[in-house]
């Protein structure tokens, strides 16, 4: 097996902010307390352990011993669990929506990651336990964005009519999705196994919440991964006193609009990725999921008839906490309020959105965590790699988009040189010369001057592009096989693990798939990973 690795701005598939960030550069220190360096745990570990009450550990045990009662776990899962009672244990979590049948292949990257840094930080403090927690999403409710997940090129789709959280909603329905994914899988051995994975998650299990732990436990569990469901009653009363704030003083409105606020005036100009809500929370109740909105002291529930009086609210919060559903503002909040955790592990959208909590979380009085961005990686097959090859093709080409990459490379391999660069480097010195005469004459000539220059180059640029497509024609079939290859590495022209469902990968590789990407993801190198199996 062959590992490469690139640099995540080498990519073109990460933005700035999340690049300047991993660079520590310093206009955006203040948005978090420590980088993603082992080091910068023990001072984590310090102000968790002075901060998490010991009654919290106790409510987060027995909480997840009712999620797992029908589960049947391994024993790194279970040692897990009566670990948290312990007050060395910390958590390290990533979270993830409920996709059906894990949706896009970087859910398995971002729990590997998970997993994988629990181990890293395990080496460097061995007198503490860490922790992997997966967080499901079972609050959620755009359907839209899970309900299906592709497979060789084609969309496997849950239909069906909802409301409410996704984790409530029955499986029923999925029959129809399971026998198509399983006469598109064949019948080799690996299939035969995604086809019991996928029967035994989804059909065999009532509700979204309860198939996605069932499958990530089937897929995860010997590692010792705890899969955790927020929407819990006992859980959402160590909320109250932060959603009331939320709710009845606007605070994380108010902080992460200071924020918000800060970022906008960079210079960089990287762009806002989440704007509070006055309230950053939804009303939950029997297929309902809406926002709650304050007017005039009133507190509506939209798209309903319901309605509170402030008391009322504070009443239904105090007696009723499981009612009450954070938003993307208040969902990291809560995870930091139940859990000892240390870091947050995540891709590029959700670090950007973090970043912007910080001062939330201190007037909260609530530890902010690190901040890793999950590991990416490009899986290339022997037979991929070896037409990659042929075709003398780098890894770091495939990353270029289709139109620059196919004339990078027909310029490479053309018999004739394509690039006009020295011919408009001469016009430039000529129209230089000119353009001083024109000084040393008259003026009024250096507009004509600057028109024809203008032309020339265009006409220059134009002759170039010409001469390019002409060569494309000439060289059709070696752009063919170019994209061909380009495509299949990067459906859709977007990232590989953005798009594929590991089934694909399964396939070829069965058991060996997800121990390969243990051994190989590596979360504190910080960089793109390239896979040659």
């Amino acid at each position: 097996m062959n590992i490469e690795n690139l640099s995540f701005d080498r990519t073109g598939y990460f933005t700035d902010f999340i690049c300047d960030y991993l660079a520590e550069k310093p206009s955006i220190k203040s948005l978090y307390n420590s980088y993603p360096k082992l080091e910068n745990f023990e001072a984590r570990i310090a102000e968790k352990a002075t901060h998490f009450p010991e009654a919290n550990r106790e409510i987060l045990y027995n909480a997840l011993r009712r999620q797992y009662k029908d589960i049947t776990i391994s024993h790194e899962t279970e040692s897990h669990l009566k670990k948290l009672k312990e007050p060395i244990t910390f958590t390290v979590v990533t979270g993830h929506q409920l996709n059906l049948f894990t949706g896009p292949l970087y859910f398995l990257y971002k729990i590997i990651s998970t997993i994988n840094l629990t181990k890293d930080i395990k080496k460097a403090y061995p007198k503490y336990n860490f922790v992997p927690i997966y967080w499901m999403a079972t609050e959620d409710h755009d359907f839209e964005e899970i309900n299906y997940f592709n497979f060789e090129g084609k969309k496997l789709q849950w239909n069906r009519e909802t409301s409410g959280a996704v984790g409530h909603l029955k499986t029923d329905g999925l029959t129809d999705v399971f026998e198509a994914f399983a006469n598109a899988l064949g019948s080799s051995s690996n299939a035969e196994q995604l086809k019991e994975l996928f029967r035994d998650a989804y059909l065999e299990h009532a509700t979204l919440t309860e198939a996605t732990r069932y499958l990530a436990n089937e897929l995860f569990g010997e590692y010792g991964l705890v899969i955790l469901d927020g929407d819990d009653t006992n859980l959402k009363k160590l909320l109250i006193p932060y959603a009331q704030k939320d709710i009845l003083e606007n605070l994380s409105f108010e902080k992460v609009s200071e924020t918000v606020a800060q970022i906008a005036e960079l210079p960089e100009n990287y762009g806002i990725q989440v704007n509070p809500r006055e309230i950053n929370y939804f009303y939950l109740k029997d297929g309902l999921r809406e926002r709650i909105i304050e007017q005039e002291g009133t507190y509506y529930i939209d798209n309903s008839d319901i309605r509170f009086s402030k008391d009322e609210l504070v009443t239904e919060l105090r007696q009723h906490p499981e009612r009450f559903s954070p938003n993307v503002i208040a969902r990291p909040l809560y995870q930091e309020v139940i859990l000892p955790n240390l870091c947050y592990i995540g891709g590029g959208g959700e670090i950007a959105y973090w970043l912007e909590l910080k001062t939330m979380f201190e007037a909260m009085k609530v530890p902010f965590p690190v901040l890793l961005l999950r590991n990416s990686a490009l899986v290339i097959t022997e037979k991929q790699r070896k037409k990659l090859q042929k075709m003398n093709l780098s890894v770091a080409d495939l990353f270029l988009k289709q139109s620059s990459f196919i004339n990078k490379k027909i310029r490479e391999i053309s018999n004739i040189d394509i690039d006009f660069s020295p011919q408009k480097a001469i016009l430039s010195a000529q129209f230089t010369a000119l353009y001083d005469v024109a000084e040393q004459t008259d003026k009024s000539f250096l507009g004509a001057v600057k028109a024809q220059e203008v032309k020339q180059k265009k006409g220059l640029d134009n002759l170039e592009k010409r001469l390019l497509r002409a060569q494309k024609r000439k060289l059709e079939d070696q752009v063919r096989r170019m994209t061909e290859i380009q495509n299949a590495l990067f459906p859709s022209q977007s990232l590989q693990e953005r798009n594929l469902n590991f089934s694909e990968l399964y396939l070829e590789l069965g058991e060996d798939l997800i121990p390969t990407l243990m051994k190989t993801l590596e979360p504190l190198r910080l960089e793109f990973t390239v896979l040659e199996f």
